[in-house]
């Protein structure tokens, strides 16, 4: 395989380790390491048949360790945990929707109350299609095991995630409504978008202002967002409209253009389901550049 067939492989690659542990960074670097296990594999006369599968492997592997190790580092998380949030709005159309629903939050926060190896193998033959002769070879267990673990992870995925979804069209037309709603500070419109058990989480990691605890019910909920308009307009924010991991959703930006938060919207019923937040900037700076939160919290308690 020459070079530009192997950088090929990095989409893929990339895929894996995302879904798996739901950071960016942490993707990055499981890829890169699998290359560079794979170039010294290869000096070292490894032959390697498939490089497809020697990579798929060692990334896997390498993802499997480091989220045994994040899963520690999550029981100290101060808030609420989210995935870090990526962009998808400039994917393959036909790709983009084939894969939204595995890309999408509340597929990720369904994945992290199974084990890693369990992620593992579910994510291995449901989303990237892998036979379980190969995933055994991957996790180091039996093909029967593995479909095993397969199955009861999939009957706990379909348990936790969402029963009903609206279309793409529906759910883009409810979110462009949505965020004019949020420009005009209209409670009322904002009210009648939102569903019976709306609800808003947001993650700042204790690194910026974020709300303590899951915020629950149209009322309330429009409330916030009618004092978060007022912020923005007096801060000079703009909301930039985006497909944040195949759903709606909407990167904030200050004055200078820097990141202040990142928005995403699931729909049910064709209502708004659940709105997440992301503010912690260690989960934004793939992005770009990130705003102080903390100093812009401060402007707005100035006389």
């Amino acid at each position: 395989m020459n070079a530009s067939e192997l950088v090929g492989l990095r989409p893929l690659l990339f895929s894996i380790a995302y879904r798996m542990l739901a950071r960016v960074g942490d993707a990055e670097d499981v890829v890169q390491e699998a290359f560079l296990r794979y170039q010294s594999a290869v000096r070292d006369g490894v032959e390697v048949e498939s490089p497809k599968a020697y990579l798929s492997a060692v990334a896997m592997r390498l993802a499997i360790d480091q989220l045994r190790s994040a899963r520690r580092r999550r029981e100290s998380y101060v808030g609420e945990w989210l995935p870090e949030p990526i962009l998808t709005d400039e994917a393959d159309p036909a790709r983009a929707t084939e894969e939204a629903d595995s890309l999408s939050m509340a597929f990720l926060l369904v994945l992290e109350r199974l084990g890693p190896v369990e992620r593992a193998v579910f994510l291995l033959h449901d989303v990237f299609a892998y036979d379980y002769d190969e995933i055994a070879g991957i996790v180091g267990k039996s093909a029967a095991n593995c479909r095993q673990i397969a199955v009861r992870a999939r009957q706990h995925v379909e348990a936790e995630k969402p029963r009903f979804e609206a279309s793409r069209r529906a759910r883009d037309r409810l979110a462009e409504r949505f965020f004019a709603a949020v420009n005009g500070g209209r409670i009322e419109e904002l009210v009648a978008l939102l569903a019976d058990d709306v609800v808003v989480v947001g993650d700042g990691g204790g690194k910026a202002p974020q709300w303590a605890r899951p915020i629950v019910g149209p009322k309330r909920v429009a409330a916030l967002f009618v004092g978060l308009s007022r912020q923005i307009a007096s801060l000079g924010i703009t909301i930039e409209r985006h497909e944040i991991n195949g759903r709606p959703g909407a990167i904030l930006r200050d004055r200078n253009a820097q990141v202040v938060n990142v928005f995403m919207l699931d729909m049910s019923d064709d209502a708004i389901q659940t709105i997440r937040s992301v503010i912690n900037p260690d989960k934004l700076r793939h992005l770009g550049p990130v705003a102080d939160a903390r100093a812009l919290a401060r402007e707005l308690r100035r006389p």
